[in-house]
Formats: C-alpha cells, sequence, structure tokens
C-alpha cells in the first residue's frame, strides 16, 4: 500500500539524505529517497520544491574560482528542538552555507535558546583562574566561598598534577566527557601541549585540544556517542590553514609560521597519541583502550589537511569567549545583526550562553549575529571578514555604507570621470 507522507516528514528525511551526500543532485536524491521509502509515493517535483525551500539545490550564481570559502556541512544527527522551537537549520548555498531561520514571531528582547559549550577553550582571564583551581573547570564559573566544591579525584605524584576544580558533582560527572585526557595526573604527556598552548596564548589549538580529548574519550564509550560527537565536529564550518594564508585578502599580511604549526602537531600527537616516554605510554593507555576509526584518526592527527583543517575550524567557530557552541556555530554573520550572544548565568554557569533578539524577527527571517566589532568603520570590518573567507558583506547597512564609500572615493580623487558618475547614478535610479 503506497503512503503519501507529509510535508514535515519528508523535510526531514531530505534534509538528512542530503546531509549524508552532499554532492547528489536532486535525480538521484530522489532515487534515493524512493529507495529507502519504497511504501512512499513522492514525486520528483516534489523533491525538488522541498530541496529549494531548504536551500539544499545548487546556487544559481558560479563561485568564483580565484575565491575559497569556508565548507559548510549539515549535522544529520542534530536536533534543534533539544534547545528551542524556534528556529531550524536552512542549507543556503555552497558560498553561504547552513544558517538558522525563524519558525515563529520572535519579539525583541526574547531568549531565543540557551546552549551549553560542546567544549570550552576559556578566554585567558578564566582559563588562569581554572588552572590555579579559582574557577570551575568544566563550566568556567569563578569560586566564591561554596562547601560544593570538589577537587579533580585523579592520585597526584611528585611530579604529576591537576589543579582542576569542579562547581559541584554535577560539574565533575559532566568533565568525564572531556578532562581525563587533559588531566595531567592521569595524562602526563599533555602537560608540554597545555603550556605551549598556554604560552602562545592559541585559543584556537586550546579549543582543539579539547575536541580531540572529547572524540578520542567518546570512542570509549560506545559507537553512538562517537558518531554523535563526530557529526557536530564534522558539522563546523571549516576553511584550512593553508588555504587561508593563500587565498586571504589580505595581501599584505606576513607569511604563516609554519614551523609552529608542526610543532604545535607533534605536541598534540604525543599528548593523544604517541607519548615520548613508557610511562606516560601506560597511562594514556589506561585511557584509551579502544582505537579510533582509522578515517577519525587520519582527520586528527594527519598534518595536512586534517590538523591545519581542524586548527581553521576552530578558529571560525569559537565564540568570542571562547566555547564552541553547536547551535550557535550555524549563526551566520550581519554588520547590522538582529540577535546577540550574552553569558548571563555568571553566578551559575558562566559558559551557557543566551541567544537574544535585537528587535523582532519575522517567521522565515534568518538568524544573524555579528563576527567583528560593528563599531569599526565599513572597510575595517570587510578586511576581517575577507581575511577568513567569508566574501564582502552584503547586509543592508554594508551596502549603503560601500555607496558611500565608493562617493567619497570619488570626490578625494578631485577629478571625476563625470560619464563614469553619471552611468552610476543612473544605473541606481533604474534608468538604464
Amino acid at each position: 500500500m503506497s503512503i503519501t507522507p507529509t510535508e514535515e516528514v519528508l523535510t526531514s528525511a531530505l534534509v538528512a539524505l542530503k546531509a549524508q551526500n552532499p554532492a547528489l543532485g536532486i535525480t538521484k536524491i530522489h532515487a534515493l529517497l524512493l529507495q529507502q521509502h519504497p511504501e512512499w509515493t513522492v514525486s520528483e517535483k516534489r523533491t525538488k520544491k522541498i530541496l529549494k525551500m531548504e536551500g539544499l539545490t545548487s546556487s544559481a550564481i558560479p563561485p568564483d574560482p580565484n575565491v575559497v570559502y569556508p565548507t559548510s556541512r549539515l549535522v544529520s544527527t542534530l536536533d534543534v528542538n533539544k534547545w528551542t522551537t524556534k528556529v531550524k537549520v536552512k542549507m543556503f548555498d555552497k558560498r553561504k552555507g547552513k544558517g538558522l531561520v525563524a519558525t515563529t514571531d520572535i519579539q525583541e528582547g526574547e531568549i531565543v535558546w540557551k546552549e551549553d559549550p560542546f567544549v570550552v577553550a576559556a578566554e585567558w582571564e578564566i582559563y588562569d583562574l581554572q588552572v590555579t583551581g579559582q574557577a570551575c573547570a568544566q563550566c568556567t564559573t569563578p569560586f566564591g566561598d561554596s562547601p560544593l566544591v570538589i577537587s579533580c579525584p585523579a592520585l597526584s605524584s611528585s611530579t604529576t598534577y591537576c589543579s582542576a576544580r569542579f562547581c559541584n558533582r554535577l560539574c565533575l560527572a559532566r568533565s568525564a566527557k572531556v578532562h581525563p585526557l587533559l588531566c595531567q595526573a592521569q595524562n602526563p604527556a599533555c602537560a608540554p601541549l597545555i603550556k605551549f598552548i598556554r604560552e602562545r596564548e592559541w585559543m584556537a589549538l586550546n579549543a582543539l585540544t579539547h575536541c580531540a580529548s572529547r572524540v578520542l574519550l567518546a570512542n570509549q564509550y560506545d559507537e553512538a556517542t562517537l558518531r554523535a560527537d563526530w557529526d557536530v565536529m564534522r558539522g563546523f564550518a571549516a576553511l584550512g590553514m593553508e588555504e587561508r594564508a593563500k587565498h586571504s585578502f589580505n595581501m599584505g599580511q606576513a607569511e604563516p609560521d609554519r614551523a609552529t604549526w608542526k610543532k604545535a602537531h607533534q605536541l598534540l600527537v604525543h599528548a593523544f597519541k604517541e607519548p615520548k616516554n613508557p610511562a606516560d605510554q601506560k597511562k594514556l593507555a589506561k585511557l584509551l583502550k579502544k582505537p579510533l576509526p582509522s578515517e577519525i584518526d587520519q582527520e586528527f592527527f594527519e598534518y595536512d589537511p586534517g590538523f591545519l583543517k581542524n586548527l581553521g575550524k576552530m578558529s571560525l567557530n569559537l565564540e568570542a569567549h571562547g566555547g564552541l557552541y553547536t547551535l550557535h556555530s550555524h549563526l551566520n554573520h550581519s554588520c547590522a545583526p538582529n540577535c546577540s550572544v550574552l553569558h548571563n548565568e555568571k553566578r551559575t554557569a558562566l559558559s551557557k550562553i543566551s541567544i537574544i533578539a535585537k528587535r523582532a524577527i519575522a517567521p522565515g527571517e534568518e538568524l544573524t549575529v555579528t563576527y567583528v566589532n560593528p563599531e569599526l568603520p565599513y572597510r575595517s570590518r570587510q578586511d576581517e571578514l575577507q581575511a577568513w573567507g567569508f566574501g564582502s558583506c552584503k547586509c543592508d547597512r554594508c551596502v549603503g555604507e560601500e555607496k558611500t564609500s565608493k562617493l567619497n572615493e570619488v570626490l578625494e580623487d578631485g577629478q571625476p570621470d563625470m560619464h563614469d558618475l553619471e552611468r552610476e547614478l543612473k544605473a541606481g535610479l533604474g534608468v538604464m
């Protein structure tokens, strides 16, 4: 008996198929859909319509071959309802990638959702409080006089010591997803890497270290936990360090420090895969009894593209205060954003963020935040965005300021080409 699936059920199935097979076109996705659901009656026209509505068809604008943009992919296991029913994920096109759009009216000042981090690589002021035992090693909240504070239970020795402390038993339990491999009492091989990160104040490397620890430990639990965490990692927008250096719009930038990149990679391998001495190898083996699947192992421990791609991925997705957040990472940029990101729970869970509407947002409208300081002048904002491969911002604010900038350039030149100026003015008025 044939069944005609509802719009919601069909959309969910098509989004999942496209996420698993991003290179397939409409016809092949449709064939794959019917292969997986032979009882369904679905026309290719309906498949095309839904894929187009979800932004999952090829962009009509051909990509510039001279520009490399960050890659973006859907997280097939993502359940947005875990955080909110007010938004949904939409894939726009290959250049812009994915984003979030409103599913209902959102009022100015409304909290759209709250979110705990996938990992935290705290800003250095908080980081220093963490490593000295003055802030929670899990949620980053500075300690008061709470009697609930708990020290890391790992046994210390004369040569290895863990200073981590936790708000309470809940934070201690949650820390099991990441902390054991970063605990110098349990995994002393990580000490040189942690020291290197702090000396260079390298937040992206710190974030990657936490992500590697989380995925490695997830692999020790079960297949489902590993795949869920790895799916989130793969879903973060990515632009490798070499691609950024090669295609950056900032032509005057210094040559990248590849020697430091290679040193960081070496320390990561020593910390989590190949410790330098037998004693450290033995301790790491107690934590990691099961090896990673080969494709994930390569993504983390091969230098190029794996390590360099992941390092660039961290810089692209880190929230300003140092956390990586699964749903937050879907937010695209605008120089006139309609949302802001706040750390509202400073006394109980500093690392938790709240996404708050800066103005009313209508259903179907994209939610945006700013990636740069919005107080910067037009050209400075564009330069910062282009340095990371985002291209020029085309929000309403930037379009208006671009026109003003071009007019000022003409006026400052002193010898304006009146014919070109006339053509530009006519084009703007729609009379050409």
